[in-house]
């Protein structure tokens, strides 16, 4: 490995190196990012060096049983494997990102592909006309939940966390497909609708398994 990396320039290999310390923090690495300002289309130069380079950095994490999987439909490198650390949600932030996964597909099936931005504002609204969100939270929490999402590649914001108000735009990455998918967002709505009426509380609702499912980046 050390042999690969002298031949290359020195430009090239920090990029290497980069790419690979950016891929066990985020999880993921998109071909397209978004200007956090203007949200327009980018390239990504990571995912370009993973192209370049993935015979090497998958021999690479393999030695530390991980993977590097490519997702050719949605242009995203994935790690992948027992030797990926794992990061528990909270059941507050599991139910954000159930809910920004619901208005992502909602948007993608009835405006298009331009169409993918959020906010604070309708989030809380998806909660409220949902159930699913039955009290008011806490600006460390929206704060907890914006962070792991847009570490973890699911969401781009135009700036800091803290600086996050009602209408600031959040652009939804198609990585939520992948952290939450179909069939655990419908088996959390189904779960709750039945205990609503016995009027339980939210920690009633979601079972341990079913969070522990969802709350992980690592599916």
């Amino acid at each position: 490995m050390n042999t690969y990396m002298e031949q290359l320039s020195v430009n090239e290999a920090e990029n290497l190196k980069k790419t690979i310390s950016r891929l066990f923090r985020q999880t993921c690495i998109l071909q397209m990012r978004y200007d956090p300002v203007t949200l327009a289309p980018r390239d990504n130069p990571d995912y370009e060096t993973c192209i370049r380079h993935r015979e090497f950095i998958g021999n690479y994490l393999s030695v530390i049983g991980c993977e590097m999987e490519h997702d050719p439909q949605e242009h995203i490198f994935r790690l992948k494997g027992e030797g990926a650390e794992t990061e528990k949600f909270s059941m507050t932030t599991t139910m954000i990102i159930l809910l920004v996964r619901m208005i992502y597909r909602d948007k993608i099936l009835g405006e298009g592909l331009n169409a993918t931005v959020t906010n604070l504002g309708e989030i809380r609204e998806y909660g409220a006309n949902t159930g699913l969100l039955n009290r008011k939270l806490n600006a460390a929490e929206w704060r907890e939940a914006l962070y792991l999402m847009s570490r973890h590649q699911m969401i781009e914001l135009p700036g800091a966390v803290r600086d996050v108000k009602d209408e600031t735009p959040i652009y939804l990455y198609s990585t939520l497909l992948i952290y939450v998918s179909a069939a655990d967002m419908n088996q959390l709505i189904e779960e709750y609708r039945e205990e609503n009426t016995e009027d339980e509380t939210i920690k009633e609702i979601i079972s341990a398994d079913a969070a522990q499912q969802l709350g992980r980046y690592q599916p």
